[in-house]
């Protein structure tokens, strides 16, 4: 499957996703992060995966240039919200060499189609814990804190 298909289906799923979460659906460690854009200033809603990892939570960038990525840099909070619940939230960069050994920890420990997904969109060169690991510098992490 082509970067642009995968691109695609992942959009389509997306909108499920927000459309279940704003019904108050929550399932697995999605949560819909919203922030606002940085050059229209209008609110921007993106479903991402809230991973909890060593005793802090953490966002990892899953496709090159996510808009949300942009946009989380440029804002100073966001919200995150699971089925019925927001959470005004603060999400700080994690420093490259501090996102390797966590982006180590979610491959070696979440299903193999995480590491895949690293592969597929052409952040990671293979879906091996270390292999992901070595591509931290292509791969956004974001630990979040409380506003």
């Amino acid at each position: 499957m082509s970067t642009d298909s995968y691109r695609r289906m992942t959009n389509t799923i997306n909108k499920i996703i927000v459309g279940l979460q704003r019904r108050g659906i929550a399932f697995g460690p999605m949560q819909l992060l919203t922030v606002k854009g940085r050059r229209t200033g209008r609110p921007r809603t993106f479903p991402i995966a809230v991973n909890e990892l060593g005793g802090g939570r953490y966002i990892f960038q899953a496709f090159p240039k996510a808009a949300w990525v942009a946009n989380v840099r440029a804002a100073d909070t966001v919200t995150l919200t699971r089925g019925r619940k927001a959470l005004t939230a603060r999400l700080v960069e994690v420093p490259v060499e501090d996102r390797r050994p966590l982006l180590r920890q979610l491959v070696a420990t979440s299903p193999a189609s995480v590491g895949k997904r690293f592969v597929t969109t052409g952040l990671a060169g293979a879906a091996s814990p270390d292999a992901v690991a070595e591509s931290a510098h292509r791969i956004a992490v974001f630990r979040v804190e409380p506003a």
